[in-house]
């Protein structure tokens, strides 16, 4: 038998035979050409051309796997649209760079600029980078598009898929999706999991023909990719695939159900979102409301800044559609990592620990009053809450809420209505938790962000994969300031919620509990499996 370990996109276990895609092989030359005029001419077409293969990919998608899903070959379509890309590939061509180079380099240039940034989320973004590059590239080499050849339904192991190689496969073929390279955070991650494929990326192994129709295990549990495992082990994984199928049918009858303990413990249970478009899958969940609302969408993935008007449509879009439940903003959470070019800021040898989130917002008010108008707009039509991110002393909630006001002032100038909105701090730094007795007594309730909170407790990188063994999420010093925490809170009569990932994890949920945490914010993929969890202590 022969073991390899990779990430975990979607928890579940698949067992069938192996079948090894490689995509077509194709020698990239770079040539010196004459016509320049005809070279960019070609170029444009070939543009035009990824543009209607990836309008006809966003359809096939919306049948297959929903319109949120969907939206990532929009955002392809819109990044083909990126004046900085196509400046870079015309330049190029202009300079006598044969079309299929000048667009390889471009790839090169802007994946390993994402690549290179510590934001998991926006390292991400380098795979959509070479996705829209190989579609051009493989248009103006006249190379077709591959899939998958089989009979029967198989393990899928690549290298790498792109969210194109992957929306164009048989789904009933599929059992699930191993890849070499690759990250959680990839829209072909959240394609799998949209497709409830238990499969695992950035996977330490070697692509080699010779795997092709061998019985092998994906253990979403593990994380581990077992090849040819022995009968005795290959039956105890079979009858763990079979008890987590039933258990998963299962969780769908707790939809509508209280998320209560069996001795009369409520606690609420919030969804993550990252977009308007999210909103449907929470619902889908039964999500009681919305935990944590990242506003970060409205600024990623354009030249300038959103105005206050298409704000507030977003805002409103997401308060309107959860009729009534409690929707949570965080306000603008964005950093030097994520290079935002319109944002001008200057590098940083450590954007964490640096100039992000509520200092950006301090520090350029226009910027903050713009989005906190429109939220108190959009507050009008629905339960509304705003949450602060990366706050570390008394001092920066007080000048928020001077700012707040001016808000509010202002638009009961304007005879503009707006609703009660609470006001939060997301506790995600040591020092927010060591002084939370102090921040209690400035706002109304508090969400811990175990994600930061464990990194900078720790002072481990958790994008860091050398360190992922000295990353201890369930860490004692982790845990004892997620308890200070509430228990600061509710001494000052507030409430507590964690939105981070810790909040997912059942193996805690009981002591969260104990703790007193009132509310657990997690993905909608992850909210019955939480609420189970809850009704069984």
């Amino acid at each position: 038998m022969e073991k390899y370990t990779g990430k975990s996109v979607l928890k579940g276990i698949a067992v069938g035979k192996i079948y090894c895609y490689k995509k077509k092989n194709y020698t990239l030359e770079k040539t010196e050409v004459s016509d320049k005029k005809a070279e960019a001419g070609r170029f444009e077409e070939a543009l035009e051309a990824a543009k209607e293969q990836l309008t006809a990919l966003y359809e096939e998608a919306l049948e297959t796997v929903g319109e949120e899903r969907a939206m990532i070959f929009e955002i392809h379509r819109m990044m083909l649209e990126d004046e900085d890309y196509l400046d870079t590939v015309r330049t190029a061509i202009g300079e006598g760079t044969n079309a299929e180079y000048a667009v390889n380099s471009a790839k090169e240039k802007y994946a390993d600029l994402f690549a290179s940034m510590d934001d998991e989320y926006m390292q991400a973004r380098a795979a959509d980078i070479r996705d829209i590059s190989d579609r051009l590239i493989n248009i103006l080499a006249g190379v077709g598009e591959d899939t998958i050849h089989t009979d029967s339904p198989v393990i899928v192991l690549a290298e790498d898929l792109t969210p194109s190689e992957t929306i164009r496969m048989d789904k009933s073929k599929i059992l699930a999706f191993v890849t070499i390279r690759g990250s959680s955070n990839s829209h072909t991650a959240i394609l799998a999991r949209s497709m409830n494929l238990p499969s695992l990326v950035n996977t330490q192994m070697e692509l080699n023909d010779g795997l092709n129709g061998k019985i092998a295990v994906v253990d979403g549990f593990n994380g581990e990719f077992l090849i040819e495992p022995q009968e005795e082990l290959l039956e105890e994984m079979i009858r763990r695939k079979n008890k987590w199928e039933t258990d998963t049918r299962e969780l769908q009858l707790l939809k509508g159900k209280e998320n209560i303990t069996s001795d009369g413990r409520v606690i609420s249970l919030y969804a993550n979102i990252g977009s308007v478009k999210d909103v449907d899958a929470a619902l889908e969940a039964d999500a009681g409301g919305i935990g944590l609302f990242r506003s970060e969408f409205l600024y990623l993935g354009r030249n300038d800044y959103p105005t206050e008007e298409e704000q507030f449509r977003s805002y409103k879009a997401v308060l309107e559609k959860m009729n009534g439940r409690k929707v949570i903003i965080r306000t603008l959470d964005i950093g030097a990592d994520k290079k935002v070019d319109y944002f001008q800021l200057e590098p940083e040898e450590n954007p964490a620990l640096g100039y992000r989130a509520i200092r950006i917002c301090l520090d350029r008010p226009e910027i903050f009053i713009t989005q906190l108008r429109a939220i108190y707009r959009a507050s009008f039509y629905g339960t509304a809450a705003i949450m602060f991110p990366m706050i570390v002393s008394v001092d920066e909630i007080r000048r928020i809420k001077e700012i707040v006001n001016q808000v509010k002032t202002d638009l009961a100038d304007e005879g503009c209505p707006i609703g009660d909105v609470e006001l939060g701090i997301m506790v995600e730094t040591p020092a927010a938790a060591v002084i939370s007795d102090e921040l209690a007594e400035e706002v109304e309730f508090f969400s811990i962000g175990t994600n930061d909170l464990t990194q900078y407790t720790l002072a481990v990188d958790r994008q860091n994969q050398k360190l992922e063994s000295t990353c201890n999420t369930h860490h004692p010093a982790v845990l004892r300031l997620i308890e200070m925490t509430v228990r600061n809170g509710h001494e000052k009569g507030i409430w507590v919620g964690i939105c981070g990932e810790l909040a997912a994890d059942t193996e805690l949920t009981g002591m969260f509990l104990d703790m007193g945490v009132d509310e657990l914010s997690v993905s909608p993929s992850s909210l019955l499996r939480v609420r189970k969890a809850v009704r069984d202590i």
